[in-house]
């Protein structure tokens, strides 16, 4: 398949950004069924427990709709069972309709955990009967979290500390006996999944050929623009092997393009949809004001991509030893119409209402103008309302961030 032809780079980011909701007027009221429907377009939202300043999925989700409310997000997830919990690359909320696709995961998932040495640290010697005790109690008792078994989970907590008991719940959980009824202070609630997931959505079971069609063809639809290992990359559920075959049948449906870079680099070689070019002129500009993106933002999560798309090179420094990080804990980027911007470290002090930016950068050859400025007191102030923020303090180093 030669080249038909090539994608400017902006253009090839007001694509992306389109196809992931960020092009959109922010402002209109966004109810339940519109929700479901931006959750729906981008595919999937990542969720993060950290609340340095919010949970990273109801930031993904505002920084779409200033109007978005955190309850309709759980309404959907645990009263419409619209939504299930499953994982991507990490955990995510998923539109319902595609569970039948995760029966290939939770083959693979389980088959790779039974041997991994840390499971079988935390699940013990036992691990079959710890299994089919939990199973037990959750048939027989209904929703449960790891606290309500109790018993021999001593080493047991939100994440690594798992004893026996968490260890078979996440185990059931990622082979599918299980689903995730609802969160509760984020930590997970469990019931059978015949209980949790409507029969329709676990019966008719795709083949894995049907499976790798629907993966890559949804991934495509939402990235653009793809390499054949970005359509494998973006559910995480196809090799890439898979992938690039499934490039080489579609050749009718399909056509080559060269994007350019960004950050200087080569012009990058990529599969789009024969009409392609009409999606592109029907791709508009996103709006022009400031936006905090959360860390796990789908347009940041491939940093590579990120990085030939927008000359942003983003890396997510919760996890690096303070002395390592170059701008700090928790950093949003900032999105100004079809470019990032620039990056703010920021936290949320609950206990005094305060939302501090402890530092602000700006990307290379970004200016501080009255107009940005004005757009970053705008932003700031929509942000400190959606948090519930009595103030925003400024780092006192910084005069030329007055507002």
């Amino acid at each position: 398949m030669n080249a038909t032809f090539t994608i400017n780079n902006s253009s090839a980011r007001r694509l992306f950004l389109h196809l992931q909701g960020l092009a959109d007027d922010p402002r209109p009221r966004m109810r339940r069924d519109e929700l479901f429907l931006l959750i729906e377009r981008m595919g999937f939202v990542q969720l993060d427990s950290i609340i340095t300043v919010e949970r990273a999925h109801h930031l993904t989700l505002f920084s779409r709709n200033q109007t978005y409310r955190r309850r309709d997000l759980d309404d959907l997830l645990a009263k419409d069972r619209r939504l299930f919990e499953h994982w991507t690359h990490d955990s995510s909320i998923i539109p319902i309709q595609w569970f039948p696709h995760w029966t290939h995961r939770f083959r693979r998932m389980t088959e790779r955990v039974t041997d991994k040495s840390w499971f079988i640290e935390r699940i013990g010697d036992n691990a079959h009967a710890v299994i089919a005790r939990v199973h037990d109690h959750i048939r027989d008792n209904g929703p449960t979290m790891s606290r309500d078994i109790g018993g021999d989970d001593k080493r047991a907590g939100p994440w690594w500390g798992w004893g026996p008991t968490k260890a078979a719940l996440e185990y059931l959980w990622w082979a599918g006996e299980l689903s995730v009824v609802r969160r509760e202070n984020f930590q997970k609630v469990y019931d059978l999944t015949e209980r949790v997931i409507p029969d329709h959505h676990r019966c008719n079971l795709p083949s894995y050929e049907e499976h790798v069609e629907w993966a890559c063809s949804t991934a495509l639809n939402r990235l653009g623009v793809a390499t054949s290992g970005e359509l494998a990359a973006y559910w995480a559920s196809v090799s890439p092997a898979d992938a690039k075959a499934w490039v080489e049948a579609n050749t009718h449906r399909l056509q080559q393009v060269t994007v350019d870079c960004s950050d200087n680099s080569k012009p990058r070689m990529s599969i789009a949809w024969n009409h392609v070019e009409d999606l592109l002129a029907n791709a508009p500009e996103p709006p022009a004001r400031l936006r905090f993106l959360s860390p796990f933002d789908p347009v940041l999560r491939d940093r590579n991509r990120a990085l030939r798309l927008f000359n942003f090179d983003y890396r997510f420094e919760a996890f690096v030893p303070a002395p390592k990080r170059r701008y700090g804990y928790y950093v949003l980027p900032l999105l100004e119409g079809e470019r990032i911007a620039g990056r703010a470290c920021m936290k949320f002090h609950r206990d005094r209402g305060e939302l501090a930016i402890n530092n602000l950068w700006w990307e290379p050859k970004v200016r501080l103008s009255k107009g940005r400025t004005a757009a970053l007191a705008s932003e700031l102030e929509r942000f400190r309302r959606f948090l519930g923020a009595d103030h925003v303090t400024l780092p006192a180093n910084r005069p030329d961030l007055e507002i």
